[in-house]
């Protein structure tokens, strides 16, 4: 088994920064994917960024991209979300996904492990 464990979300102003980190433990899988979704009240899960187990080709959701970065440290089998310029329509709570294949996909049900969550609230 695969735990994601998230860390870094809180309360920020619009234009502000937040950091988030996704620590995997237990079993892991040689070139996985790792990816963010975020969830807000009354909508779906939403794609936000992925990234391969290289780091070259990260992948993002038009409505981040530019403001986002994500990253990883595989040594620390750690995934990061780097959230600029943040605005309250990025209001959510955001999770951590592992999939245990190299390709990436948008789609929730491709990815096969899943953290507990972690809430980003923009105040405007």
């Amino acid at each position: 088994q695969v735990q994601l464990v998230e860390s870094g979300g809180g309360l920020v102003q619009a234009g502000g920064s937040l950091r988030l980190s996704c620590a995997a433990s237990g079993r892991t899988f040689s070139s996985y994917v790792m990816g963010w979704f975020r969830q807000a009240p009354g909508k779906e899960r939403e794609f936000v960024a992925a990234i391969t187990w290289s780091g070259s080709r990260p992948y993002y959701a038009d409505s981040v991209k530019g403001r986002f970065t994500i990253s990883r440290d595989n040594a620390k089998n750690t995934v990061y979300l780097q959230m600029n310029s943040l605005k309250p329509e990025d209001t959510a709570v955001y999770y951590c996904a592992l999939r245990r294949q190299p390709d990436i996909w948008t789609m929730a049900e491709r990815y096969d492990y899943w953290g507990q969550g972690t809430q980003v609230t923009v105040s405007s």
